[in-house]
């Protein structure tokens, strides 16, 4: 019997000194969420553990012009694809309610339901 490993998508909410992280399976199964530092230690944990479920098709990430732009140069480095994801509307929010596990889940689903396709944005000068 041959043990097949599902792909991984990752969602992420950026905040100044903490990123909220989600991983669901590529059938939309939430298989988990973490918070961790926004430090370059912090960045390489979580591409870690988004991997430790399996091989990452795609990471959504909120902000990667912002607060999310250097966790998204340190996937970008390991060959994650990231892709830019919309704060969820005022209407999702009073849905499901606010917190930045639901925000990062949220994210995941995005990039999952092929909802948002953005590039990240840069920082670099054009």
């Amino acid at each position: 019997m041959t043990n097949f490993v599902q792909p991984v998508i990752g969602g992420v909410d950026t905040h100044k000194r903490t990123h909220q992280a989600a991983a669901i399976s590529i059938n939309g199964q939430l298989l988990g969420d973490r918070e961790f530092p926004a430090t370059v230690t912090g960045h390489a944990a979580l591409g870690k553990w988004l991997a430790s479920f399996g091989p990452v098709e795609a990471v959504g990430v909120e902000g990667t012009g912002s607060y999310g732009a250097a966790l998204t140069a340190v996937l970008q480095s390991a060959g994650q694809r990231v892709i830019e994801v919309n704060r969820p509307s005022h209407a999702a929010r009073r849905l499901t309610g606010k917190s930045d596990v639901i925000d990062a889940e949220q994210a995941a689903r995005s990039v999952r339901a092929a909802i948002t396709t953005a590039a990240p944005k840069s920082k670099a000068a054009a």
